[in-house]
């Protein structure tokens, strides 16, 4: 598995962060939980301009395992997703921290993400 990179904060539902500048974050879901999905054959992407509250479900990606719900990290409105998964949702498996990224946000004024885990934290969760 890939190492979880130190730049990224992550939640307790396996989506990372990534605070790209003060308007624009990305996020996705980590290595740890494709690899715990399996083969992803299908992504229900947010619609552009959808607000939602952190920790709702916003999207949910399929398997050939299972169904997960996606969970918003912060506040905010979806800006964009990415539309490369629709035709090839197997670019989360092969590039979860790239090519693999879910949407872009623009984060509520009051959202923070101290809240969330950073790549050691996470990590000790993992071996919770």
């Amino acid at each position: 598995m890939e190492p979880n990179p130190d730049h990224l904060r992550y939640a307790p539902t396996h989506e990372w962060i990534s605070e790209e500048d003060e308007d624009e974050m990305t996020v996705g879901i980590t290595d740890h939980a494709q690899d715990q999905l399996g083969d992803i054959v299908f992504v229900s992407l947010p619609t552009p301009g959808t607000h939602f509250q952190a920790g709702d479900a916003c999207m949910f990606v399929e398997s050939v395992k299972s169904a997960s719900d996606i969970h918003m990290p912060v506040s905010g409105t979806i800006l964009a997703v990415n539309q490369e998964l629709e035709e090839s949702p197997e670019l989360i498996n092969q590039d979860a921290f790239g090519d693999g990224w879910l949407f872009k946000l623009r984060a509520d004024d009051d959202a923070s993400t101290e809240h969330l885990l950073d790549s050691f934290g996470y990590d000790a969760a993992l071996d919770e």
